[in-house]
């Protein structure tokens, strides 16, 4: 989002709502991170930063773009990924012009705190579902899970634009034009990102399962050669 999309009150609104939200994962993620987790964290913002570069216009003053949110919370968990991808919009909105100075409480709630959490959320879900139909977990379902993390997270991050538009929208545009366009052009986006997610989360756990949130937090036994 740039500026000028929800009016001055819902803008700072969201801000103190978004400060907050980053203070708690702050907080939260020092039982996330040791010194196996801090240069993957490192990596994964690098690599979030990278995609979200390639945006594409979806409304006037509002663009389209992978998220990585999903994909940050599955590898070093929910409150570092929100971390993570806090860091890369604060640094595009600052050093970049890639959404509005007064735009970026409303893009971190979205994209870090509630992208992060319903793609999070997603995840753990379907892994309870999966364990109690199997005992082990092989890295193909992991891919699964991980597609399915992304797009919901991607979907619901896209939804709290609308719920702020529906606040403080400061165009003209109606609401349900505005819902339905979203919801749209992000379930496109979400499948993108599903994809993306899903390779690069088999990817490393293939390759080191034990540097994978999800597998740690919620001892799944995964067939890493799957």
């Amino acid at each position: 989002m740039s500026d000028g999309i929800v009016n001055a009150p819902t803008s700072v609104g969201f801000a103190l709502l978004a400060a907050i939200a980053l203070g708690v994962c702050a907080w939260r993620a020092r039982a996330e991170l040791d010194e196996r987790t801090v240069p993957l964290a490192g990596l994964v913002a690098a690599f979030i930063f990278a995609v979200q570069m390639v945006n594409f216009p979806i409304l006037p003053g509002v663009s389209g773009h992978l998220l990585g949110g999903a994909l940050a919370a599955i590898l070093v968990g929910p409150y570092t990924g929100a971390l993570c991808v806090a860091i890369v919009l604060i640094v595009q909105s600052l050093l970049f012009a890639d959404g509005g100075v007064t735009a970026l409480g409303t893009n971190i709630t979205n994209m870090a705190v509630i992208g992060v959490a319903a793609g999070y959320s997603t995840a753990v879900l379907l892994y309870s579902v999966l364990r109690r139909r199997r005992s082990d977990v092989s890295t193909a379902s992991l891919g699964v899970v991980s597609f399915i993390a992304a797009v919901v997270g991607t979907i619901c991050a896209a939804m709290g634009f609308v719920i702020e538009y529906a606040i403080g929208g400061a165009s003209s545009t109606s609401l349900g034009a505005v819902a339905a366009y979203m919801f749209g052009t992000h379930a496109l986006i979400g499948v993108g990102e599903g994809i993306i997610t899903a390779l690069t989360v088999v990817a490393v756990a293939r390759a080191r399962p034990d540097l994978v949130y999800l597998l740690r937090t919620n001892r799944v036994v995964e067939g890493a050669t799957a």
